[in-house]
């Protein structure tokens, strides 16, 4: 069960919602006799195989096999965790939550507290921009080409010239100085006092997905002796954990649905120049190496992401450690190298949004581009570059997960080089163990475990429809009875529930498998075809014995083995014992 919210709550919420009036708030349905029909709103298509079912009070895309039930729709449409779908949800029913305390009453009050002052900093920061005293402040700005509309809707600001006005400020607005120093806005001095942290600086608020400012990034724009460090950012507070935010994914999220894709970049004005010119999918990683939570919060909203940083050295090793977690998290990447020097603000607005959109175009997969860069540091034609390329390449090429695309890349790299192949593989395997990883046979696993044996799938068929029946079954058949783990996994949950007097209904019983085959593999179910009344008790009759007997057979065949064995070792005793057990299953039959 996600979460820690009761059972008894997410049921009421679910028998109070219509998951139809749900999901037309979101996209348009036609009626389809008892059912519900629409273009799938998570994969393009023309002709729509997007189902609703007011019965079941679930959903299931036969286009892209997408399910669940109205908990889980607003997860995958809205992107948010299922806490937060069922608040909105329980909202719309009138069902009141239990408080969960995730945090104490202290803590819960310091990060409401941390919002607000975040919040009026950012406005006092705004406010100061466009005053008269800091007109160079905003015409550094504008010499930038950044518009005055652009700078309101990222909020830009200034920290004025002087060390204790934001303090003044949000004292007056009843924030007091431990709660500033909390927030990171202001620094203690060694000799006592405090004072703004971002001071004499243009300011960055960072915002969450939300829309809410969780910290600042600040950029000096005078600083004739160089002395001052370029950039400085907010500490981690209780609201904001460095890289583990993006910076316009509030602005960008939904053009990076939209398009299926985000453009990465590293800075904020990175960001902000192309967005300004109408590349609304993109995204700033906060000066930092893009980290796993950076691209998880990412995979929320697109599978495919796109990375320009800079070409030089610096920028292409933080390039080179993003793709293993791109890798890792099964995400799609491509890189954009643009000329030595020119990061995409100044790209931008040296050759215009248009080049940008070309280079995005023409950007190279991963394979490509790491091996592009390790040849331009080792040369492939001498023993020592080659392995040092190879390795490199191969550690990479270990961290892809589709067996496929792993093999393809083996051979590029065999054929790039003018190395056998199988050379090249037993340099792979040599990486763990002289073995490769279980995952790497993924992609068989997979086809395989969608062959759901048709008589397990035609008994959870006929418990989804028939409650009072469910009882019989558990009578003649128990979960290890399955040779499949999920249809195993769906009736233990069954059983279970109808041996606390519960009763089974499709929607519900959702809330307690998360995994997204099984989801599946439900949903569809439920929308096939009833078996006839008539009919029913006599095909469930026949799905016990053969489930029965396919598990018999099944032992039948490992004491078969085992027996073989014991004659080979002549382990008489053994083989004795595997004999009796043999002769038992046969008279099961």
């Amino acid at each position: 069960m996600p979460g820690l919210i009761p059972e008894n709550i997410l049921d009421d919420i679910l028998s109070r919602v219509n998951i139809a009036e749900v999901i037309s708030e979101y996209i348009p349905l036609k009626r389809a006799g008892r059912n519900f029909k629409a273009l799938c709103p998570f994969h393009h298509e023309k002709t729509p195989s997007f189902m609703v079912s007011p019965d079941r009070q679930i959903y299931h895309c036969f286009g892209c096999g997408q399910s669940g039930n109205a908990f889980k729709f607003l997860m995958q449409y809205e992107r948010i965790e299922f806490p937060e779908a069922v608040e909105i949800l329980a909202k719309k029913a009138g069902v009141i939550l239990p408080e969960i305390k995730k945090q104490d009453n202290q803590t819960q009050s310091l990060v409401s507290q941390l919002y607000k002052v975040n919040e009026q900093a950012a406005y006092f920061y705004e406010q100061a921009l466009y005053s008269r005293e800091n007109e160079q402040a905003l015409n550094y700005l504008l010499k930038r080409n950044i518009k005055k509309e652009t700078m309101k809707l990222f909020r830009l600001g200034f920290a004025p010239d002087r060390w204790d006005v934001l303090m003044s400020y949000l004292r007056q607005k009843a924030a007091g100085l431990s709660l500033q120093e909390k927030a990171g806005l202001i620094v203690s001095k060694p000799d006592g006092g405090y004072h703004d942290r971002f001071k004499n600086r243009i300011t960055f608020p960072i915002l969450d997905v939300k829309s809410r400012v969780i910290a600042f990034g600040a950029r000096i724009f005078a600083d004739k002796d160089n002395k001052l460090a370029k950039y400085v950012n907010s500490p981690e507070t209780f609201i904001y954990t460095k890289g583990k935010n993006l910076y316009g994914l509030n602005l960008a999220k939904d053009a990076i649905r939209e398009r299926d894709y985000a453009v990465i970049v590293e800075g904020n004005l990175d960001c902000i120049m192309p967005y300004q010119e109408g590349l609304r999918n993109i995204v700033a990683s906060l000066g930092t190496a893009l980290t796993e939570e950076q691209v998880r919060l990412l995979k929320r909203y697109t599978q495919n992401a796109v990375m320009i940083y800079d070409a030089d050295n610096a920028g292409q090793n933080a390039t080179l450690r993003s793709l293993g977690i791109f890798l890792e998290e099964d995400m799609n990447v491509r890189i954009v190298a643009l000329p030595e020097g020119l990061d995409p603000d100044l790209f931008v607005r040296k050759y215009g949004i248009r080049a940008l959109e070309d280079e995005i175009e023409k950007a190279k997969g991963l394979f490509d581009y790491q091996l592009g860069v390790l040849e331009s540091r080792y040369d492939i034609g001498k023993e020592e570059g080659k392995r040092k390329i190879f390795d490199e390449m191969l550690i990479t090429i270990k961290k892809v997960k589709n067996g496929i695309l792993r093999s393809e890349y083996i051979k590029r790299l065999a054929e790039h080089a003018d190395v056998p192949e199988f050379e090249v593989r037993d340099e792979f395997n040599k990486l763990k163990d002289g073995r490769l990883r279980p995952d790497s046979y993924r992609f068989i696993e997979r086809g395989k475990a969608a062959n759901i044996n048709p008589t397990e799938k035609l008994l959870i068929k006929l418990m989804l429809e028939e409650n009072e029946l469910i009882e019989h079954i558990r009578q003649h058949l128990e979960p290890a009875d399955f040779q499949d783990e999920r249809t195993a996994r769906i009736v233990s949950v069954m059983f279970d529930l109808i041996s606390q007097g519960k009763v089974i209904e499709t929607s519900k019983l959702l809330n307690y498998l998360d995994d997204e085959d099984t989801l599946k593999y439900i949903c569809e179910s439920a929308f096939k075809s009833e078996v006839s009344s008539e009919n029913k008790e006599k095909v469930i009759d026949d799905c016990i014995r053969l489930i029965k007997n396919k598990r018999l057979l099944l032992a039948r065949q490992r004491l078969q083995e085992e027996i073989e064995i014991a004659e080979g070792s002549g382990d008489e005793e053994k083989l004795n014992k595997l004999k009796t057990q043999f002769s038992d299953l046969l008279k099961k039959r």
